[in-house]
């Protein structure tokens, strides 16, 4: 019984150790991909925030016109008002108005040349980032078509070794398997290791000459003391690989 869970540890661990070849094989370009694509993104999203706050400025500043052009009829009217008043308290109200509108018109002018220099800033700053982004889509692009042939080149091997491991890994004990992969994730990809020549093949510990005997009797599931990796005997070992 434990040596059935052996083997299918050990086995499971072969499967996944082509895997990782397979994978080693696409190099550093799925972290190229990634790492383009998060570039891309940032710049895209840089460029989408200037849009949005350019068409806010220029949408403001239309609407400063109009409010402009309102104020300024009014003061037409008010002006030509002031001729036509009988008291000093018309008056001072048709001024007070006066002084107001044409503050605000100052106010509304002011704000939209700092406006007009605003949306134009923005408007520089798209343009001078929209290269970039080209680039980084070039760039993107050569990066995926190389790691697509790659993917391709090795697809039907990949497809075949995903299809082994679905099937051994439904023999494996679901502790067990939540073991091998803890180890697995903490150990770089080796979870079950043989011992060979006295050692862990993992970390290349000696193991004490009784636990030896206790791995290779396979009563139980041993852990090196040393990396903690699961061992096996190196005839289980064979075995498997045979």
């Amino acid at each position: 019984m434990i040596e059935q869970r052996l083997k299918a540890l050990y086995e499971l661990q072969s499967i996944d150790d082509q895997l990782d070849q397979l994978e080693e094989l696409r190099g550093d370009l799925p972290l190229t991909v990634n790492d383009l694509t998060a570039r891309i993104k940032e710049k895209q999203d840089q460029i989408d925030n200037m849009e949005k706050e350019k068409n806010n400025s220029i949408e403001r500043m239309k609407s400063n016109e109009e409010e402009v052009e309102k104020l300024n009829e009014n003061l037409k009217k008010f002006k030509a008002q002031l001729y036509k008043v009988r008291n000093n308290k018309e008056y001072d109200a048709l001024t007070k108005e006066i002084d107001h509108g044409e503050e605000t018109v100052d106010k509304l002018e002011n704000e939209n040349v700092a406006l007009e220099e605003l949306s134009e800033k923005l408007k520089i700053q798209i343009e001078e980032l929209k290269p970039s982004v080209e680039e980084l889509n070039e760039e993107l692009k050569e990066k995926e078509t190389e790691l697509k042939k790659i993917i391709k080149t090795n697809e039907r091997e990949e497809v075949k070794l995903r299809e082994e491991r679905d099937k051994v890994a439904a023999k494996v004990k679901r502790n067990d398997l939540n073991t091998y992969m803890r180890i697995r994730k903490a150990k770089g990809g080796k979870a079950v290791v043989a011992v060979e020549r006295s050692a862990c093949s993992g970390c290349h510990n000696v193991v004490p000459p009784q636990r030896q005997i206790e791995i290779r009797q396979s009563k139980r599931l041993y852990n090196c003391e040393s990396c903690g990796r699961i061992l096996v005997a190196a005839d289980i070992a064979n075995e498997v690989v045979s």
